[in-house]
């Protein structure tokens, strides 16, 4: 097979794949990283250059902005561990041989399937009308919570809320992990006398990486993008504080018609995402192990 024909065939294959690809992301991203460096209300034709006066205005005047990085570090420290923590949990408990396995993955999982912004709204519900009324009738202090009412709670709700979403996908990854563990180390590790803990600790958690580093990663970047939960379930409020930064970004877009702000921002925000994820990745990835 000559060079041409090969060539033809990458074409053919790939060339679909590219353009359909350059015209979603590649080519929407070029413009955001132009716009950036404008002022534009997104709607008109007149856009003026200037240069780096809006990375300046974010970083040394915007306290809305700083405001909405530090919540979203802390919703995704709190959001991530979590999931995490519940998703491997879920997933020891449904690889022990319990006859109901197999439904109760499937009714773990569903929450996943569920989008964003229904969600929120069914939360919304069960928050103020639901625990409003569980906690009339049981006297209960915490169903008696303003939760979407205060800061404190409102941050709590959220990650309450983003992690039975997300504890179920992960859950699946790391079953699958657990399944791949040889069951030969398991049995010589009992056999040697480990203890649940260091069963846990010293065979199966670094056995496991690889899905540790699929789902810490999964998990930072839905922690970090958090929109349609945050403008369903507490638009922000109260106050802005519980704005994240994607929420900050559009409201900036299209709610303030600075689209050249807006999309700085989207730009600044897309680089501490990378950086963030790229250091997870590569510090995970040096503590995996080979069975």
């Amino acid at each position: 097979m000559n060079k041409t024909s090969q060539w033809l065939q990458q074409i053919v294959f790939v060339g679909p794949a590219l353009v359909f690809f350059s015209l979603i992301v590649l080519i929407p991203f070029a413009m955001s990283m132009y716009y950036s460096f404008t002022e534009w209300n997104g709607v008109t034709s007149q856009v003026r250059w200037v240069g780096l006066d809006n990375f300046r205005r974010i970083l040394l005047e915007d306290k809305e902005f700083r405001d909405s990085f530090w919540f979203t570090i802390r919703f995704t420290l709190a959001a991530v561990l979590l999931t995490n923590l519940v998703g491997f949990g879920l997933a020891l408990l449904l690889t022990q041989k319990l006859k109901a396995r197999n439904p109760l993955r499937t009714i773990f999982f569903l929450p996943n399937v569920i989008g964003g912004l229904l969600l929120g709204f069914i939360w919304q519900f069960i928050f103020v009308r639901g625990f409003s009324t569980i906690g009339e009738l049981t006297q209960i202090g915490f169903f008696q919570l303003p939760w979407l009412g205060d800061s404190l709670t409102g941050f709590w709700a959220l990650v309450i809320v983003s992690v039975w979403h997300g504890a179920g996908y992960l859950m699946v990854i790391y079953i699958a992990g657990l399944s791949n563990v040889p069951k030969d180390l398991v049995e010589a590790a009992r056999i040697d006398g480990a203890t649940r803990w260091q069963l846990l600790r010293a065979v199966l958690v670094p056995l496991i990486m690889p899905s540790v580093t699929v789902c810490l990663f999964l998990a930072i970047s839905w922690a970090f993008k958090m929109f349609d939960l945050n403008l369903s379930l507490t638009g922000g409020g109260p106050y802005g504080s519980t704005r994240s930064v994607a929420l900050n970004i559009y409201e900036e877009a299209f709610r303030n018609n600075r689209y050249g702000l807006g999309t700085a921002k989207a730009f600044l925000f897309f680089i501490a995402v990378s950086l963030i994820t790229l250091l997870q990745v590569t510090y995970t990835k040096k503590k995996e192990v080979e069975a």
